[in-house]
């Protein structure tokens, strides 16, 4: 979901806020890019909800984000994707991002660790959180559409991808 330019971008100001080494960031990058070919293994299926925000927010040059892929997935058979509304009522906010991987393992990033939770009680608070997002974009996920996803930085990747799509320079 992310471009090689995105993700060195992200690795890279992280690595300046935290103020650790350089070193392998190149390394990162390449691991991320590879991590992301299961997102078409056949089989396999995803299930992606975002806030609107983190769409529009510039956490990286313009041309940057606006070749960032993370859109590309919508229409892919083993990805259904969402987003959360600027105006959605939060049941509760996020806090942090997190991942969970099967109902097996659940992954919670914050600003100076990736914490990797398996036990009963961490699966199941994190996917009692993952329902109360998904019930706050409207209970399903589906394509962006609207005005509001037409504009701004969201807006121009939807563009980007449909053009790519349609072999277009868009």
């Amino acid at each position: 979901m992310q471009t090689a330019d995105y993700a060195r971008h992200v690795f890279t100001a992280s690595t300046a806020f935290r103020q650790i080494p350089t070193a392998g960031i190149e390394d990162s990058v390449r691991a991320r890019l590879r991590r992301q070919a299961a997102l078409c293994e056949p089989g396999r299926s995803f299930r992606i909800l975002i806030w609107e925000g983190a769409l529009s927010a510039l956490t990286c040059p313009r041309e940057v984000m606006a070749a960032h892929r993370l859109v590309s997935v919508i229409g892919i058979d083993t990805v259904e994707f969402g987003i959360i509304p600027f105006y959605a009522q939060l049941c509760r906010s996020p806090g942090n991002g997190f991942w969970i991987y099967d109902r097996r393992l659940v992954i919670v990033e914050t600003l100076s660790t990736e914490m990797w939770l398996d036990d009963e009680e961490n699966l199941a608070l994190y996917d009692r959180a993952w329902g109360w997002l998904a019930d706050s974009g409207h209970g399903r996920l589906s394509r962006p559409t609207g005005r509001r996803m037409r504009t701004g930085m969201a807006g121009q990747i939807l563009s980007w991808v449909t053009s790519c799509r349609e072999g277009t320079d868009g």
